[in-house]
């Protein structure tokens, strides 16, 4: 009989050898002479324990981690083909805390499925959206995007039914749809995952949103630092194209050059048709006049990937989930100086202290928590007394802050926060496109005043010049680059005064 073992193909597992332990395994099965098939998921999430490797045993699939290649004899020797006891089992991977009080929709298959197995794919639910969405009709499908409550993952959080029927209802003679995977925020992963854990559900996404708004080819731009997940998505899209899931819809792979300004919508789509990526003033809208001048759905990974279980199973099910209007799930991505890094896909409404010290673990250093930075290098910086805050836009839209695509990343108390925030200015003026003059002087000036700041000299008119830079930047860029930049800045002066040379004010 053979016996499938599970090591991930997943970025972040063969960064730390998951490949050579697969090799280790595949040796060791050999020299023992044991039927094993190794199969290549993507990982679960649990970036601590990898590689995790899974064994297939009558139980059910037991998990095993860290594990490294010369772990692999005395996991043979101690059964690991019967799933048996050993220092590094950690049982069965949906009774592994982390996993156990998630809710995946969007990452259900993460970690489970063979990616590039569409037998594997279907088994597991797949296409079961998009044959409801030729149910519904084209019209019926935006209805039930709509009702569902999604909205964009990719930190702007603009209703995607809206999105999709502003498309539809626009006349041209062609029209697309592409999807965002220019994935650039600091402790942000859920994209690469998605392509290299579970690549067809964006294909069946992309090819459900396509039928709803008559778009015949889409576009999937991935920036070049992600080579694994670009060969696992090309591949996909030739296995779905024989299979004639396609059907009439064509895809293709454009991969950017690792601009950050490219993963603002209408600079992505000049990188697309060749161009520099530069923002482009809106109106008009993408919807109305996007690629090639043609009506266009610009959707993050995300969101696009979510849209077949809202099919399949039903728009109720996910406006069930999440509080106000944050609808359905979000995967929280948490990074930084944490003891339980990896992605946890849970409801909205998850408070930002739960996130952190209960799912997180608080932090891997040991030392106390000083600052969570949420919604990317943009992201405010959010101190101790904010971590009654709810996860959801308008909760952090409430206290100048952001979600942004979900990321997470966790600060001890060693840090420094004016450092900080001139990270911040730093990034966006190495990050700007250039086209407008708020983001593109200002952010420079921003670094020459804080470094100022920093070195004491006159802190407080410098400080406030800072909050009229800021101000400048926030209501005067062309796009959220130079538009969020005062976010964290801003939240590292109001919350941390003491690392700008001034005194914390008391608590009312």
């Amino acid at each position: 009989m053979t016996t499938r073992i599970f090591v991930p193909c997943d970025a972040a597992a063969r960064a730390v050898g998951a490949d050579r332990v697969a090799d280790a395994l595949l040796a060791e099965a050999g020299r023992r002479k044991l039927d094993v098939m190794l199969v290549r998921p993507g990982s679960r999430g649990l970036f601590w324990l990898e590689p995790m490797i899974e064994v297939e045993t009558a139980a059910g699939r037991i998990a095993y981690g860290p594990v490294k290649a010369s772990d692999v004899p005395a996991l043979f020797e101690a059964g690991l083909m019967q799933g048996s006891a050993h220092t590094l089992r950690v049982g069965r991977p949906e009774e592994i805390p982390f996993l156990q009080r998630q809710t995946r929709v969007t990452f259900a298959r993460c970690g489970i499925v063979d990616p590039l197995s569409l037998d594997d794919y279907r088994a597991h639910g797949g296409y079961r959206g998009l044959a409801r969405a030729r149910d519904l009709g084209p019209a019926g499908t935006i209805e039930e995007v709509a009702a569902s409550g999604l909205r964009g993952r990719g930190g702007a959080g603009f209703p995607t039914g809206i999105k999709w029927k502003t498309a539809a209802d626009a006349a041209a003679d062609r029209k697309y749809i592409v999807c965002n995977a220019d994935e650039g925020d600091s402790g942000t992963y859920a994209d690469r995952m998605l392509m290299e854990g579970d690549p067809f559900s964006v294909i069946e996404g992309m090819t459900i949103a396509g039928y709803a708004v008559g778009a015949g080819k889409g576009y999937i731009y991935i920036r070049s630092e992600y080579p694994d997940a670009i060969r696992t998505m090309e591949q996909a899209i030739v296995i779905a194209r024989d299979a004639g899931c396609l059907k009439a819809f064509e895809l293709e792979i454009r991969v950017g050059a690792g601009a950050y300004v490219c993963g603002e919508e209408t600079a992505l789509l000049e990188s697309i048709e060749g161009r520099r990526g530069q923002v482009r003033a809106k109106p008009p809208l993408p919807a109305h006049k996007g690629l090639f001048g043609r009506p266009t759905v610009i959707n993050n990974l995300v969101t696009l990937a979510t849209v077949p279980a809202i099919l399949a199973d039903g728009a109720s099910a996910y406006a069930a989930l999440g509080v106000g209007r944050s609808r359905g799930t979000m995967p929280i991505q948490i990074a930084g100086n944490v003891r339980h890094g990896g992605l946890f896909e849970a409801p909205f409404g998850l408070k930002l202290g739960e996130i952190v010290e209960e799912v997180g673990g608080g932090t891997r250093s040991g030392r106390p928590v000083r600052a969570v930075q949420v919604g990317g290098p943009l992201g405010a910086y959010f101190p101790r007394a904010l971590f009654d805050t709810p996860f959801d836009y308008e909760a952090y839209t409430a206290r100048d802050g952001l979600i942004g695509h979900g990321g997470v990343v966790v600060f001890d108390d060693s840090v420094d926060m004016a450092r900080q925030a001139r990270f911040a200015l730093e990034f966006c003026s190495i990050e700007s496109c250039g086209k407008c003059t708020p983001c593109r002087i200002g952010s420079v000036r921003g670094v020459e005043t804080i470094d100022r700041v920093i070195a004491g000299d006159r802190r407080d008119a410098n400080l406030a010049l800072i909050e009229d830079l800021c101000q400048t930047l926030k209501f005067g860029s062309l796009c959220a680059l130079g538009g969020f930049a005062p976010y964290p800045v801003m939240s590292a002066i109001r919350h941390f005064p003491e690392d700008f040379g001034r005194p914390r004010r008391r608590a009312a």
